[in-house]
């Protein structure tokens, strides 16, 4: 795909906007352990480094940006989800998290590093922006959640989903997935040597019982 350096219709500033962030991605899966700077993702998308701080000021923008791509993906197919007529059970969920932030092998270090910047190097209105952004998927996402599991409380679905994103983060940090100062000397010990896969399911669907009773989700999910 040839991109152009001068964008200057609005599907243009798109195709741009995201051959950057495609590069970003493709950099970052060959070299998970390091973050790629302005020059390297401007080479790889065929562009000038001028172009790409047109769009990001700095490379903790632009990971955020692909942070909120994926965040995008994962809610923009629960809502659909969602928003069907058939009912919904628990599975169909953990279905579309398993797509979107458990199997692609991306999400969730970016997801950390993201964290870690937001209180760091990523400026306050970027981070408040993001997060503004973040609440308004949550709160739709989480109404569609209520509709469809009616034991859930008023405002049940978003903490629902944020308790789920935590659990899915979490334990991927303490599986051994990430190396972090905390994690490693835990992994030394039995009780926290886990395995991620065998784990992170049996803990969302025990935390989603919990909220929307056993009996219900089973119902559901047959």
């Amino acid at each position: 795909m040839v991109i152009r350096q001068r964008a200057i219709q609005a599907e243009d500033k798109q195709e741009r906007y995201n051959a950057i962030l495609d590069a970003a991605e493709r950099l970052l899966l060959r070299s998970p352990d390091r973050v790629a700077n302005v020059s390297e993702v401007a080479d790889e998308a065929g562009l000038a480094k001028g172009t790409v701080y047109l769009y990001f000021p700095g490379k903790e923008e632009l990971l955020l940006a692909l942070h909120e791509r994926n965040i995008d993906a994962f809610f923009n197919e629960l809502c659909v989800l969602l928003e069907r007529m058939r009912p919904v059970g628990i599975e169909d969920v953990l279905a579309v998290a398993h797509e979107h932030m458990i199997d692609p092998p991306l999400f969730l270090p970016l997801a950390a590093r993201c964290l870690a910047h937001m209180s760091q190097s990523i400026p306050a209105q970027a981070a408040t922006a993001f997060g503004q952004r973040l609440g308004e998927r949550l709160a739709r996402a989480g109404a569609g959640l209520e509709r469809h599991f009616r034991e859930l409380p008023p405002a049940g679905g978003v903490a629902l989903l944020r308790h789920s994103y935590a659990l899915i983060l979490g334990l991927w940090q303490l599986s051994g997935a990430e190396s972090c100062a905390i994690a490693a000397p835990l992994r030394q010990h039995a009780p926290y040597n886990l395995s991620y896969a065998d784990n992170v399911d049996a803990a969302l669907r025990a935390l989603w019982r919990g909220a929307v009773g056993s009996h219900a989700a089973a119902e559901r999910s047959a």
